[in-house]
């Protein structure tokens, strides 16, 4: 950055701030004169100057055709001038609830764009603000269009969808019509999964039972609560989670749920468990074992940060222990 820049930026930081102050935050946007703005781009300006060239030329030179070539391309910037703020104008914004996602991923933003208008929208942008990734899209007449809008949260928590950038430069690409949007959702980023994290812990001694025998480690990151598929065994108990992945490699290997241990022993993953003293990483652990204790299909429970979390299993049960992560 030049020193100039530098200079400026705090200048148009404080510009850029009371700007967006002014915009309420809202999931839904209609677009009408008052927040869609117009401003010629480089090609309009240079096609500006070119205009001011030939009026200059045909005036000393008293040009008839001149004339008409200057006011026949002046009259159709005009009209593309017009064209172009009736394409934002009459739009309707609507912001899909965001999925939540891990750290360091890209978060996918869902906006439905909607016309009433009896004639197809054209070459309509959305785009996160200065970050420069375009999603462009064309709206048909009286129907609606989704575009798909990415930005990365680099860390865990509940945060704000940023500020978003809706434009065209239809049809001649001298003017560029524009809004900016403030929706009010927000996203919630779970912890990054440790990439080689350590075998699920061992089980826990339930009250009033002694303690049993440690955890079996033939498969790295079993749960003492599953064991080899036995002739005679309920299909209720079979993880069949486990048997589709084994399908998918080729294998026919099935996998039960072991009843008597699970009566003696309950799968906590505690933070204390994780052997680090890095809050983060302790976040990053926890998060890889929910997921491997959710692949292997056992009822686990999660402590961290004073909150916990029964036993349980399922995808509700894996979201609600995500969320916690997310949030501790």
């Amino acid at each position: 950055m030049n020193p100039s820049a530098r200079l400026l930026a705090p200048v148009r930081a404080r510009i850029d701030g009371w700007f967006l102050s002014r915009r309420p935050p809202s999931d839904t946007l209609e677009l009408t004169q008052r927040n869609v703005y117009i401003v010629p781009t480089p090609a309009g300006w240079m096609l500006g100057a070119t205009l001011l060239v030939l009026l200059i030329g045909s005036i000393n030179y008293q040009l008839n055709l001149g004339y008409l070539l200057t006011f026949l391309l002046a009259g159709s910037v005009a009209v593309g001038m017009h064209v172009g703020h009736g394409t934002l104008r009459g739009l309707g914004l609507r912001l899909l609830a965001p999925d939540p996602q891990y750290a360091g991923a890209a978060a996918v933003l869902r906006v439905v764009l909607s016309n009433t208008r009896r004639t197809t929208r054209y070459g309509i942008g959305l785009a996160v603000r200065h970050s420069g990734q375009w999603s462009w899209g064309d709206v048909p007449a009286q129907g609606s269009e989704t575009v798909e809008v990415a930005f990365k949260a680099d860390r865990r928590g509940l945060h704000p969808v940023p500020t978003l950038t809706a434009e065209t430069r239809f049809p001649l690409g001298t003017f560029r019509v524009w809004t900016v949007w403030r929706p009010a959702a927000q996203v919630l980023v779970y912890p990054a999964p440790e990439a080689h994290p350590p075998p699920l812990p061992p089980g826990e001694p339930l009250a009033g039972q002694a303690a049993s025998t440690a955890m079996r480690s033939h498969v790295a990151g079993e749960y003492d609560g599953v064991r080899a598929y036995r002739r005679g065994d309920p299909l209720k108990l079979v993880v069949w989670k486990r048997a589709a992945r084994a399908q998918a490699v080729g294998s026919e290997e099935l996998v039960s749920r072991d009843t008597q241990q699970a009566q003696r022993q309950e799968l906590w993953l505690d933070a204390q468990h994780t052997g680090l003293s890095d809050p983060e990483g302790r976040v990053s652990r926890l998060c890889a074992w929910v997921l491997m204790a959710d692949r292997l299909g056992v009822d686990y429970g999660l402590r961290v940060a004073g909150r916990t979390v029964p036993p349980s299993q399922g995808e509700a049960h894996r979201r609600r222990c995500l969320e916690v992560l997310a949030l501790c």
